[in-house]
């Protein structure tokens, strides 16, 4: 063994958190382990089974067609005659096998490495997990603390299936044990290889068990509440008595999916050095992520960490070379287009990690089909839908925030022709109804029984919020984009090419602006009073070329561009807006009525008597995505007028809501059957990752505390679900957690926000 147990534990970590025993024993906290393929462990912190996806998924094809083959270890302490089960599995609710949940005594989180500790009759059994990375697989480590002999049976619950559904039944598997008795074979279609690992001349001997499988009953809980089959048959067996001499000693256990090929992704030979290696590139993380935004507390750590679960190899079939992609959440989603774009400055260059975000780019914009990037890769890994207006939008604005913050003028100059590609497929016209209006330049998107934008739910025919028309923040974006393919090109020394567009689209934009009839108290009314409209378009400026400040080398650039709080070389502090388009004026300093505010959506007008477009006045979280873009036409009165709508009627603790809870049409129940949730998805369900947006506003206007506060619900959220991570949605009424408990997006952004409000709190503290 070239490792040691005792070195694993050496490596100072860059966050940790400590649960005590009331919390450790609770089934719904839970944590995640990745292998960067797709594969994950995923379980609670107590070590309770609680969904379909819980135990060990491997991917076949990095990062899809993922396969279940564990549930959860089996663990059986023998001392002094008396054998107890440390395992615990719910076989119905709130009724539990084996007592693992009343022997815990706490349990820790290392840089979101998950370590329990049990006592069992002064006995002490500490066990700590990892998964090395593009293994397929899972590493337990078990380290035994004891005044007299003891006996550990080692063993495990399996299964093999899909990861998305449950065996109805008991799986038919065989059990073989390989010569020398370390390792066992579990066949079925697919195989799991199990192998016990024992430290030299520690005094700890282990005995082999001639397989006698079961039938195990699991209940899961999560699945339960989500209307899902709640109920597993797994096989479970006991592999290995391990015997420990007094004074206790080490023993390490590897589950590891196999590929259908018959091959093993890595070998681990030895699990305590594979421990200690992903302990140490957990604390680089950190660390990098700590040196590239300048805020060194333990909110960036964590969150460093967990960005890196999404980052995945993505394997593509034809050419059978891989490329990173982001997967957008766990348990459950693949990667996705959209998801990507949005988290990609969060997960990548917040993080420092500019090579991985120039991987990621390249492998979007590779995938472009008709101007349209991936709405998703399909998890079967068939194929991808493209039934997105927003997705390729969002690359552009991607591109534009990765050049600025890298300064690559190589890859900024090789991605523009696909870039001005993209936009010339919007302009003339793309697959959905997607084009650009050319009455007034924005960007319509829409056809009956498709689902375009973010706010995407189909349930069988019928497309809950299908937002056809002229959506705000896809004109934000479209006007992004075009910004984004100006400034590139003057930065490379290139004539824009699409400077008509952009000032076509930046005068229709006023459109969307004015005030509801009622006031702000009435949401989804309609309107016909326009808003301001901009001065007519002026000469084209001289631009400044790509410079280190503010447009990259080593500065931070928020998503949305509404404005930038680099680190210059010399470490200060340096504050500076977005430069504009140099083909865009400034908008008039004009005055705008209290309840002057944007309309979410421009939809076809049905009487013809009307003007052509009619406003929607739903109140949406899309006007703080849409002021955030760096090309948004607004006042700061506007802007002012829009953020008191957003804390009116949208704003909590964890996140906005996706509707006014005052509009008829919000429902405040996330949870349950599928129809349910999917009901209230984009319908007033509270989303985290806008708030990244609404916070870059705040600070816009100035309002630093405001924006920490907004913050604050969401950082201290990181403890309460998926451990280290942020939650998908919460329930629009009661704030509880739903949908994925680990979210790309939603991780992304709260990183990306801490570390604007963290810069901008650091700037005031310094000028004070």
């Amino acid at each position: 063994m070239t490792g040691s147990p005792a070195a694993a534990a050496s490596l100072h970590p860059a966050s940790a958190y400590t649960f005590g025993p009331l919390a450790a024993r609770n089934p719904d906290l839970e944590v995640l382990l990745t292998d960067g393929l797709g594969g994950f462990a995923l379980s609670s912190l107590a070590g309770v089974p609680t969904r379909c996806y819980s135990g060990l998924a491997v991917s076949q094809q990095p990062p899809v067609r993922r396969y279940s083959h564990l549930v959860s270890p089996l663990e059986i302490l023998r001392v002094g005659g008396e054998d107890i089960t440390l395992h615990a599995l719910e076989i119905a609710p709130g009724v539990f096998e084996g007592r693992g949940l009343e022997t815990l005594t706490g349990a820790t989180i290392w840089d979101l490495l998950p370590e329990r500790e049990q006592l069992v009759r002064g006995v002490r059994i500490r066990r700590r997990m990892c998964a090395p990375r593009h293994s397929g697989a899972v590493v337990y480590l078990y380290d035994v603390q004891s005044r007299v002999p003891v006996t550990l049976t080692l063993g495990g619950f399996f299964v093999d299936r899909d990861m998305h559904h449950v065996h109805r039944a008991a799986p038919r598997l065989g059990f073989a044990v390989q010569p020398g008795g370390r390792q066992v074979s579990v066949q079925g279609e697919r195989e799991t290889r199990v192998t016990l690992h024992l430290p030299q001349g520690a005094g700890v001997t282990a005995d082999p068990i001639k397989p006698a499988p079961f039938s195990q009953r699991v209940y899961y809980r999560h699945d339960a509440a989500r209307g899902e089959p709640e109920v597993e048959y797994t096989q479970g067996a006991a592999l290995w008595q391990v015997q420990f001499p007094a004074g206790g000693g080490q023993v390490a256990v590897v589950v590891q999916g196999i590929l259908q090929n018959g091959d093993a992704l890595k070998s681990i030979p030895d699990p305590w050095a594979a421990y200690r290696e992903e302990a140490l590139r957990r604390r680089q993380l950190a660390e990098q992520a700590w040196q590239a935004s300048g805020v060194k507390d333990e909110v960036v750590a964590t969150l460093a960490v967990a960005a890196d679960a999404y980052l995945v190899q993505r394997q593509h079939v034809s050419t059978n070379q891989r490329s990173l992609s982001v997967i957008a959440g766990y348990p459950w989603f693949a990667d996705w287009g959209r998801d990507a774009m949005i988290a990609l400055p969060g997960l990548t260059l917040v993080t420092g990690r500019y090579q991985e975000a120039r991987e990621i780019l390249g492998t979007f914009l590779g995938s472009l089909r008709r101007g349209l990037t991936p709405n998703n890769f399909h998890d079967d890994g068939t194929g991808a839908g493209y039934n997105t207006v927003d997705g390729a939008l969002w690359l552009a604005v991607a591109l534009e925030r990765y050049a600025r913050t890298t300064g690559d003028g190589p890859f900024a100059r090789s991605a523009l022709p696909q870039l001005r590609e993209l936009l010339r497929w919007h302009v003339q016209g793309t697959d959905h109804g997607i084009a650009a209006d050319p009455t007034d330049g924005l960007l319509r998107a829409g056809e009956p029984g498709v689902q375009l934008t973010w706010m995407d739910v189909k349930i069988k025919d019928w497309v809950v919020t299908p937002r056809h028309g002229k959506p705000v923040e896809i004109q934000a974006l479209w006007l992004a984009a075009l910004g984004a393919e100006a400034r590139l090109s003057e930065a490379l020394g290139e004539p824009p090419m699409f400077a008509q567009a952009l000032g076509r689209a930046h005068q229709g934009f006023a459109a969307l602006w004015g005030t509801k009839p009622g006031g702000s108290q009435e949401p989804n009314q309609h309107s016909e009073e326009p808003g301001p409209v901009p001065e007519p378009m002026t000469e084209p400026t001289p631009a400044s070329p790509f410079s280190p400040s503010p447009l990259g080398m080593g500065g931070i650039t928020g998503m949305f561009g509404m404005g930038s709080i680099g680190l210059s070389d010399n470490n200060e502090y340096l504050s500076a807006p977005l430069p504009r388009s140099p083909l865009m004026p400034v908008p008039p300093e004009v005055s705008a009525a209290p309840t002057a505010t944007l309309a979410d959506l421009l939809v076809p007008a049905t009487n013809a008597d009307a003007a052509p477009w009619q406003p929607d006045w739903s109140v949406r979280p899309n006007a703080a995505i849409a002021l955030a873009l760096p090309d948004t036409p607004a006042t700061p009165a506007q802007t002012s007028a829009v953020i008191r709508d957003i804390e009116t009627h949208l704003l909590t603790p964890v996140g906005l809501h996706t509707l006014s809870p005052l509009d008829p049409n919000y429902l405040g129940n996330y949870g349950g059957p599928q129809l349910v949730r999917d009901a209230a998805y984009h319908q007033g369900t509270v989303w985290p990752w806008p708030m990244g947006a609404f916070v870059e506003v705040l600070l816009s206007q100035g309002e630093v505390r405001r924006a920490r506060a907004a913050l604050a619900g969401l950082t201290g959220h990181l403890w309460e679900a998926g451990l280290g991570h942020v939650s998908e949605v919460f329930a629009g009424d009661s704030l509880t957690p739903g949908g994925c408990p680990f979210q790309a997006w939603s991780v992304a952004e709260v990183l990306r926000a801490h570390v604007l409000v963290a810069r901008a709190e650091a700037a005031a503290l310094s000028q004070n």
